[in-house]
């Protein structure tokens, strides 16, 4: 993951630009390619497909594009890119359960189906076992635990893009390390060891 303290610099610097009319499609265009790829596997560890991934990717810089005028600066570029993202996600999962009628175990098990069949995702048998386990929680617990784990992020930044206190961040990564590690024991038979970062 990338220097927080170095992208919050780019943010202010960003931040000044895209709120100047005269230079805000050329800083529009440095924010697509500073948080692309962050952004998109953010997502794509929520929606597991890369064409969902894409579609979703491109609402979101859609809907910055829109609000770059109501920005105020209250919060951090970084916290708000994020937050935008990750309620496109959450939005995105709630129409397609609503769409499908789909049972929340209907919705593991599509999406199970997507990763094993998925191109883009490669790795050992642990790592789709894992992976599997994680898409087995609830969403929110599940991002929480994405962002913590694979992002790195700090409980503060997290706290931050979910509006969630830090204590209840921490108690629900809590839990979401347990149920993945009795999820891999029961299929493995294994004790399975996350190293928190």
């Amino acid at each position: 993951m990338p220097d927080t303290s170095s992208t919050y610099k780019e943010d202010a610097d960003l931040r000044l630009r895209l709120q100047s009319l005269h230079t805000r499609e050329a800083a529009f265009a440095e924010l697509v390619a500073l948080y692309k790829e962050r952004l998109y596997w953010h997502i794509r560890k929520m929606l597991v497909s890369h064409e969902d991934t894409d579609d979703v990717l491109q609402e979101v810089f859609l809907i910055v594009w829109r609000k770059l005028s109501d920005f105020r600066g209250d919060a951090q570029l970084f916290t708000w890119i994020y937050r935008i993202a990750t309620n496109a996600c959450l939005q995105f999962l709630r129409k397609k359960k609503r769409r499908f009628f789909f049972a929340y175990e209907d919705i593991s098990t599509d999406l199970y189906a997507k990763l094993e069949s998925e191109p883009y995702i490669e790795g050992d048998a642990i790592s789709m076992l894992l992976q599997k386990a994680i898409l087995q929680l609830p969403d929110k617990q599940r991002l929480v635990f994405n962002m913590r784990y694979f992002e790195e992020m700090k409980y503060s930044e997290i706290s931050a893009i979910l509006t969630t206190s830090e204590g209840a961040l921490k108690a629900s990564y809590h839990h979401a390390t347990t149920k993945i590690k009795d999820f891999i024991q029961k299929h493995t038979g294994e004790t399975f060891d996350l190293e928190t970062p």
